[in-house]
């Protein structure tokens, strides 16, 4: 199993709790404490504290798919040569292809059968 495929069982592992704990959240402040009896002014066991943990679990999580993102970058395989240059930039690689020829302009001064009679 490579690095790179390690990176992106993690990504999307990650990407998948993110979903999740994004979809537990109410976007209008209520949410799973809500559900816990907990959107008036009495507080049972702390559920106050559960849009905290989800806020920062969000917050958490996204910023830790954001690394694993940024350091996949590194374990891609590169197809295996060292050589990571362009070959556009290197002056003796060129291979570029001649570029076809363009007929040449005529000035049509080619005789005509009435000019060629004399009239």
């Amino acid at each position: 199993m490579s690095t790179f495929t390690i990176f992106l069982v993690l990504i999307v592992v990650v990407a998948f709790l993110l979903v999740v704990v994004i979809m537990v959240q109410n976007p209008k402040g209520g949410g799973l404490s809500s559900s816990f009896g907990g959107g008036g002014t009495q507080q049972l066991g702390g559920v106050k504290k559960t849009t905290d943990f989800l806020d920062k679990s969000t917050w958490t999580l996204a910023t830790l798919l954001l690394v694993l993102i940024l350091i996949s970058n590194v374990a891609i395989d590169r197809g295996g040569s060292a050589n990571t240059e362009s070959k556009a930039l290197d002056p003796d690689t060129q291979t570029a292809q001649p570029l076809p020829a363009v007929p040449a302009a005529t000035d049509n001064t080619t005789a005509t059968p009435a000019d060629s009679t004399g009239n």
